[in-house]
């Protein structure tokens, strides 16, 4: 098993997904702060090309931890000195769990705001009927991804600092 490169006993791919974490918040920022700025093409690139930046990393992660066996052997590499048991492991699977459900949720929301967009809006894209429902759904997805931002790097400080420093 590779391990990380931020200094913790995660995973590489871990690492990966934790600094996109970090990444995407401002990313995702500054294409809506586009849209409000009335450049719209910008704004669709920007997001388009988070959403595929994204899901490429994500794919890469999972792949990665179906090789590894799975979340737990990320966490507890070594099962002769394993970093979580018992209450502190219940702790982090349920944080985990959270995680999941915005993590889950955000491709579809986000997937769907997104290909609405490409079918409904002008190439290049300007304001129209589907405007009111599009800055719905995307306010919807950036809260949803923020969450999911958040639980996952809320997962991986309980599970590899927290633990590293005690």
């Amino acid at each position: 098993m590779t391990r990380g490169f931020l200094g913790y006993d995660a995973s590489f791919m871990l690492d990966v997904v934790v600094c996109a974490l970090v990444a995407v918040v401002p990313v995702l920022a500054w294409g809506v702060f586009e849209a409000k700025r009335g450049r719209y093409l910008r704004h669709r690139n920007i997001q388009l090309a988070l959403a595929v930046v994204l899901l490429v990393t994500v794919l890469l992660f999972e792949v990665d931890m179906r090789l590894q066996g799975g979340w737990e052997n990320i966490v507890n590499h070594d099962p002769a000195n394993p970093r979580l048991a018992g209450d502190a492991l219940s702790q982090v699977e349920t944080l985990l769990y959270v995680h999941l459900f915005f993590a889950v949720s955000t491709p579809l929301l986000w997937g769907a705001t997104i290909w609405l967009a490409l079918k409904r809006f002008p190439n290049p894209p300007i304001p129209g009927p589907h405007s009111a429902l599009h800055k719905k759904l995307g306010w919807l997805s950036v809260v949803d991804l923020v969450l999911t931002s958040v639980t996952g790097l809320a997962f991986y400080y309980v599970a590899f600092i927290r633990t590293a420093a005690s």
